[in-house]
């Protein structure tokens, strides 16, 4: 839960919060600023209060990964770009050369990674490689990498003739990769569609033992899953924050609060984001246990989100047309969240996931 926690990670929740009031909150609503200059300035305040490493340790509890984004979106500052460095995913732990030539510059911020493990809906086979000699030869095509225009390499996952799955580091500027559409979505991120013909990397570009490549995959789409479910309970707090203060402002008409209607939506809602933020913060606590927390992470995930966007539309159905206009925080706030139902998984998928974990597998805890 929430409460109780450690002496330490109060402070270190005190400590967030003070990044949050003191810098990210004037940083998001300075107007001025270009987009770049934004982030390199909340990159130095996060850095400053020892918030900017945070994702890019193996070493780092869930709980106290959880317990800073959580902060930071309750005050409506978790989605700057900068707050967090760029994580190791699928890298960690990787032995040199690799460690030299990508994991050591992505987390110093001179390289950018994509995660390529999406496949189109129209392919044939799924993305693959021969070997020949030290080489693997990849060919396929991988259909929605986010940030993929910006990124120095991929990390796809790529089914090995032989020996099976496995996450394949593959460089962006290597012949035979080629950008095949670049697009956004309506939450103002944009992604890439790519394909491989012949795509030659070195062997040792493949990543762990043969075959466990998948295994690779999910653990990095868990963490992202924690990630999100994580953001949508401080996005929840935060939204029913504002429409706290709207009810109570005074209008010409009085409170809207004076209204029984507008209690029993704003009941709703704080009962909601009360239940999102206990099964999130009881799911950190398992994976950070050593527990098999995976469908815990799928529920965790599935059930912020779906609240998320329901406390979302409530909040525009509470404070009335004014919200929808381009510009008002919850306009920006719902699309952001909308995407969220589908990013690692769209919902319906996951509700079949955690079944099938549970009557196949024997998976899951209530």
């Amino acid at each position: 839960m929430p409460d109780f926690l450690s002496p330490e990670l109060q402070a270190f929740r005190d400590r967030i919060e003070q990044l949050a009031t003191g810098t990210l909150i004037g940083l998001r609503d300075d107007a001025s600023l270009e987009p770049a200059t934004r982030a390199a300035k909340v990159r130095d305040a996060s850095r400053a209060a020892g918030v900017y490493g945070l994702t890019q340790s193996d070493d780092t509890p869930a709980l106290t990964l959880l317990v800073a984004r959580d902060t930071l979106a309750s005050h409506g500052v978790g989605h700057l770009r900068g707050v967090f460095g760029s994580d190791p995913g699928v890298l960690a732990g990787v032995p040199e050369p690799l460690r030299s030539t990508h994991l050591q510059p992505l987390l110093a911020g001179d390289k950018r990674s994509g995660f390529a493990y999406t496949e189109p809906a129209d392919t044939a086979r799924p993305t693959w490689a021969r070997v020949e000699g030290d080489e693997l030869v990849i060919t396929g095509r991988k259909s929605y990498v986010t940030g993929g225009a910006d990124a120095s390499f991929l990390a796809a996952l790529v089914e090995i003739e032989g020996q099976g799955p496995a996450m394949v580091i593959i460089d962006t500027d290597r012949p035979g990769v080629t950008q095949e559409r670049r697009f956004s979505s309506l939450d103002g991120s944009h992604h890439m569609a790519f394909r491989f013909e012949d795509v030659r990397v070195p062997r040792h570009h493949a990543l762990g033992a043969p075959g466990d490549g998948r295994g690779r995959a999910m653990a990095k789409i868990s963490a992202v899953r924690r990630a999100l479910a994580a953001d949508c309970v401080g996005t929840s707090a935060w939204i029913v924050s504002l429409v706290a203060s709207d009810l109570l402002r005074q209008g010409r008409r009085g409170k809207k609060a004076d209204s029984e209607r507008m209690r029993l939506r704003y009941g709703e809602m704080r009962i909601a984001a009360y239940a999102a933020r206990s099964v999130v913060y009881r799911t950190a606590r398992l994976f950070d246990a050593g527990q098999d927390a995976v469908n815990e992470t799928i529920s965790a995930k599935v059930f912020a989100s779906e609240t998320a966007n329901r406390i979302a539309d409530m909040a525009i159905q509470l404070i009335g047309g004014e919200a929808l206009v381009v510009g008002h925080p919850l306009e920006a706030v719902m699309r952001r969240l909308r995407s969220l139902r589908l990013a690692e998984g769209e919902t319906d998928t996951l509700l079949v996931n955690v079944a099938r974990g549970h009557l196949d597998l024997g998976k899951g805890r209530i």
